[in-house]
């Protein structure tokens, strides 16, 4: 075989936190129940098939903590179980309906495989499936910090702890410790590195423009051995961008178009300009040929940027490309189909497909470089989580970093204290980085702030108890939720 023209990796990231907060940890919720049937389980059956063909070293893919425990959690799963048996029984509902005998059938058998899946494989939780994934060498598994904060307005203690309790976890789930992490929302600032370099964190993902969008190598960051690894906007966007992308073509399933009677989304996107109730019916056959149309598109692409890279630099380069798990099946459903026909074609075009370990392992490393501030949001800089629209949650973070490690410095003791561990753990679900988002962008604002006010409220309760103003009794109703964090330790804090 030829040496190939380049290397391509692909970075997922699975995270949808939130899910979690809507009260008490763990919670079944709509859209918990449609990530994990419609993307998780289907993303992770692509990659079975394709390790069954042959193919290793697939994907290097990211699980938050948050996650990682809702996928292991006895009561989601049954939650999620029992929705999939719904899903079946909407659909036997929707074949009585005229002209849509033909999606009744594909959704009946989409459930009937989710509900085999979840009975078999899934049944002791995610953990077994992804450690399988990892041994096999299918799979690189990143790790993330406890809570998924926006590290960058972090405290330097908060952050190294949140990386120690969300690294411990994954470690525990799947037997090994991750040599890389999905920076939270690609959040960065100078001086991070340090402590990835403290938390044996080796490599971490930053958007194309910190490195000026020279993404051909990953590159040690200052004067550390940790790597950053930049992700490339031309060929991402080909996917997903803020304005367009694949899934937006005319014959893909239409997201945003609901039937309520039924909770399906039968139409196709027909147009950006089309009215939803003039949209076309969804045909899974036209899907199909447009998958297969797109993904020859998507190889070619990538094929095309590696040639000029080398072309360019006289030697192979790399190409990153990176998203939100999610977007596989639950946002566009047919992504999974898509992932796989990606997969199997970019070899055989003479590309070489790894993790971010096997870049690394190849040679892809360049020069080091000095990192500016940034992330993956809007400007690529710090607005969505800092800017002047969420000033509000930012004084919140800051008054609840200084109350936590106040709280902790006066209570710490050779034994471990449960309450206290509760103290850190509200204090993780408030600084999540959802929130900020959710409000800059206006999704659900309310609801964040709502959130934010209620883990605040539950951290206080325990406060008081541990200095001495409450009774116990107070703080009972916290203290009987669930932590996410199976390793959180707060005398390490």
């Amino acid at each position: 075989m030829s040496e190939p023209v380049g290397t391509f990796c692909l970075v997922l990231h699975t995270h949808l936190p939130w899910l979690a907060h809507a009260g008490a940890w763990p919670v079944g919720e709509e859209w918990l129940h449609q990530a994990f049937t419609h993307s998780w389980l289907r993303v992770v059956r692509v990659l079975e098939e394709l390790a069954g063909e042959g193919h290793r070293d697939l994907v290097t893919l990211g699980v938050s903590p948050t996650v990682a425990a809702m996928l292991d959690d006895p009561y989601c799963l049954r939650e999620t179980y029992t929705w999939a048996g719904f899903w079946q029984l909407r659909a036997e509902a929707l074949a009585a309906r005229p002209g849509l005998t033909d999606l009744a059938t594909h959704e009946f058998r989409a459930a009937g495989r989710c509900l085999d899946d979840l009975g078999g494989r899934w049944r002791h939780g995610g953990s077994p499936v992804l450690r399988r994934l990892a041994d096999d060498g299918v799979v690189e598994l990143l790790g993330g910090p406890a809570g998924h904060p926006f590290q960058p307005l972090l405290d330097d203690r908060v952050v190294a702890h949140a990386l120690r309790t969300g690294l411990d976890d994954m470690r525990l789930r799947t037997g090994r410790a991750p040599e890389g992490i999905w920076a939270p929302e690609c959040g960065y600032r100078p001086g991070l590195e340090q402590l990835y370099a403290a938390a044996g964190v080796g490599r971490f993902l930053v958007d194309g423009p910190a490195l000026r969008g020279d993404t051909s190598a990953a590159h040690p960051v200052a004067a550390s051995d940790v790597l950053c690894f930049g992700r490339d906007l031309d060929v991402t966007y080909r996917v997903w961008s803020p304005r367009s992308g694949y899934p937006g073509g005319p014959d893909y399933r239409d997201f945003h178009t609901f039937d309520h009677a039924s909770g399906f989304r039968p139409a196709r996107v027909t147009s950006t300009r089309t009215p939803p109730a003039l949209k076309k019916p969804w045909e899974s056959d036209r899907a199909d040929l447009a998958v297969a149309r797109d993904a020859a598109d998507f190889v070619g692409v990538v094929r095309r940027r590696l040639t000029a890279l080398a072309d360019r630099d006289g030697r192979p380069g790399l190409c990153v490309a990176a998203f939100d798990t999610e977007l596989f099946g639950h946002w566009w459903y047919e992504g999974p189909s898509w992932l796989a026909a990606v997969l199997r074609m970019l070899p055989e075009a003479g590309v070489r497909v790894t993790t971010l370990r096997g870049a690394v392992e190849a040679g892809h490393v360049g020069a080091a470089v000095e990192l500016p501030a940034s992330s993956w949001g809007s400007g690529k800089d710090w607005r969505v989580w800092d800017g002047a629209q969420v000033t509000d949650i930012v004084r919140w973070n800051a008054d609840v970093q200084a109350t936590l490690l106040s709280t902790v410095d006066r209570h710490r003791a050779m034994h471990r204290s449960p309450l206290l561990d509760q103290v850190v753990r509200e204090a993780y679900l408030m600084l999540a980085s959802d929130w900020a988002f959710m409000v800059s962008k206006d999704s659900a604002a309310a609801y964040a702030r709502s959130r934010i006010a209620t883990h605040r409220e539950r951290l206080d309760r325990l406060v008081d108890v541990l200095d001495g103003s409450a009774p116990i009794e107070v703080a009972v109703p916290v203290t009987d939720v669930d932590s996410p964090f199976r390793c959180l330790d707060a005398r390490l804090l």
